[in-house]
């Protein structure tokens, strides 16, 4: 039974250790799924508090951009948009009126020039016709010296127009310079007048600051004031009701001293009259007994006669009662003595605080004069700046109204040239996107277009001079003509133009929308050559009329052939 008993024990003991053991197992498991799940719980809350933050930003965001919306909106629907658009709808639909009637006008001139163009190409049929049916020796020569009777008469009134636009380009140069100059003032003074208008602005903002300021000042100050005020009439009222305190507790004390002194006498008779009983008790003893019932007696006189006194002055029989009167006086004396020395620590302490108050008072009306006359100090400079900034802007002002006086008589000026010298508007115009009128942008392109058409009358002048056969040679017409001295054709002193390497010797060509476009130099005699030869072609047999262009032919060639070496 008993090793039953102990492996029954055994048995029992190793399955409690194997439910330990498992047990175990499963609170380290327990706890490592624990841990598991409380760092995804931390994990899952950063990131929830990271997904909350964003989205709070982006809803703030969202809600600013909400706010500028509604403010967008509300200035758009604004009384003063509304009016603006209403303007900008009136002057689209002026400008498309405009446009409209320019188109019609444009499409009428066109037709014009297309009639004027039939027209002159029946003219030059009839004139061909009239040069055909025209006979005699002496018609030629007759022609001949009309022609050069014409040509004269052209070139002295091309001499004359030659000489103005010398002027003109002369004047052009200067007024070229003079806007230069003009804009490079008016750049400087837009800079100085931003410049002193952000100083005016500036100045003004200091100004409010100042007065601010010293609007805040006065505040604290009258605030102080009325403080002071308040504080010194408390003081003054506290000061009177602690004198009438001081003289009440005075009298109190001073019956009280009386009172004390009075007592004292007393109680210093009483113990004398002790100290005597006290050696009368000892000289009884030393003496006898018999003495002893005398002294007692005699004491009890004493005492007797001691308390009857007490009793006259005090009308108190009772000696307990007497007593305790006495220690309450002297409690209630001692708290009046304290109370005193606290009203006159209070006291003191009020003189202080009024003075304290004094000083204050004192350094706020020091402080206030003094910021006042600093106020002044810098309103007086301010209004210095002021006036100093208004006379430079209205200085500025005379120098820009006279800057854009000038400005105004030179676009005048070129548009009364541009119109002189009939140049292509309508091709500027689209060039310049609708534009009309010379203003301070487009002036230069204006400049050009003159300048342009200036060298297409030079040239033609030079080409015309360069028929003349008995004019002597002129080398400044190969300038004028972009070409340097040639050998003459051995037939003719002509200088006919050059076309540049981009000639195209093709008559055939279709005209395109760019001949509509101003000419350059090169096109310009170009243009010049093939309707020369058109109209030697024309003139068939005649020749009189007829010239030799074989000269120029070879010069062309030539000059084509060195340009294009000189390029290589």
């Amino acid at each position: 039974m008993p090793r039953r008993h102990s492996a029954g024990r055994r048995s029992d003991a190793s399955e409690v250790d194997d439910m330990e053991g498992l047990a175990e197992s499963e609170l380290a498991k327990l706890q490592r799924q624990y841990r598991i799940m409380e760092g995804d719980r931390q994990a899952y809350s950063v990131e929830s508090q990271d997904l909350i933050r964003r989205q709070r930003a982006e809803i703030e965001k969202l809600e600013a951009e909400q706010n500028e919306l509604f403010k967008d909106l509300k200035l758009s629907r604004s009384k003063f948009n509304k009016v603006k658009d209403e303007e900008n709808k009136d002057v689209l639909k002026n400008l498309v009126a405009a446009k409209d009637e320019y188109g019609s006008a444009i499409d009428a001139e066109k037709e014009k020039i297309a009639e004027l163009d039939i027209e002159i190409r029946k003219w030059e049929r009839k004139v061909d016709g009239q040069r055909k049916s025209m006979g005699g020796s002496n018609i030629g020569r007759e022609h001949e010296v009309k022609v050069r009777k014409q040509m004269r008469v052209l070139e002295n009134r091309l001499d004359r127009s030659t000489k103005g636009f010398n002027a003109a380009l002369t004047t052009n140069a200067k007024l070229r310079e003079e806007i230069d100059s003009l804009r490079t003032e008016r750049a400087r003074f837009e800079q100085l007048f931003k410049k002193l208008d952000k100083e005016l602005k500036d100045t003004r903002k200091e100004i409010g600051e100042t007065i601010e300021s010293s609007t805040a000042a006065y505040d604290s100050r009258d605030e102080a004031q009325a403080k002071m005020i308040l504080l010194k009439e408390k003081a003054d009222k506290d000061l009177a009701q602690h004198t009438q305190e001081t003289k009440e507790l005075q009298r109190v004390i001073d019956h009280d001293r009386k009172l004390k002194e009075f007592m004292g006498i007393k109680t210093m008779e009483r113990e004398e009259d002790e100290q005597a009983r006290a050696q009368r008790v000892k000289r009884e003893i030393e003496e006898a007994e018999r003495k002893k019932k005398e002294a007692k007696e005699e004491s009890v006189e004493t005492y007797e006669e001691a308390f009857e006194k007490i009793r006259e002055e005090t009308g108190e029989e009772d000696l307990d009662l007497l007593v305790e009167k006495f220690i309450e006086v002297e409690d209630r004396n001692f708290a009046l003595f304290n109370y005193v020395n606290e009203q006159n620590n209070e006291l003191e302490k009020l003189h202080e605080e009024i003075e304290d108050i004094q000083e204050e008072i004192k350094r706020f009306q020091q402080q206030g004069v003094s910021i006042e006359q600093q106020r002044q100090l810098i309103l007086k400079d301010l209004e210095e700046q002021s006036e100093t900034a208004g006379i430079t802007a209205k200085e500025h002002d005379e120098r820009s109204k006279a800057v854009n006086k000038i400005l105004d008589q030179l676009k005048a000026g070129i548009n009364s040239l541009f119109n002189k010298l009939s140049c292509d508007r309508s091709a500027l115009e689209d060039m310049l996107g609708g534009t009309e009128g010379v203003r301070n942008d487009n002036m230069m392109q204006y400049l050009g277009v003159i300048e342009e058409r200036t060298n297409e009358l030079l040239a033609s002048q030079a080409y015309l001079m360069s028929k003349d056969y008995d004019r002597p040679y002129d080398p400044k017409l190969n300038s004028l003509l972009g070409e340097g001295p040639s050998k003459p054709p051995p037939s003719l002193q002509i200088e006919p133009p050059t076309t540049g390497d981009d000639y195209d010797s093709d008559d055939s060509a279709q005209p395109s929308d760019e001949d509509q476009r101003p000419l350059t130099q090169s096109e310009l005699k170009n243009r010049v050559m093939k309707g020369v030869i058109k109209k030697e072609k024309a003139a068939g047999q005649k020749k009189t009329f007829a010239y030799d262009l074989s000269g120029a032919k070879d010069l062309k060639q030539t000059k084509s052939y060195d340009k294009k070496k000189g390029k290589h």
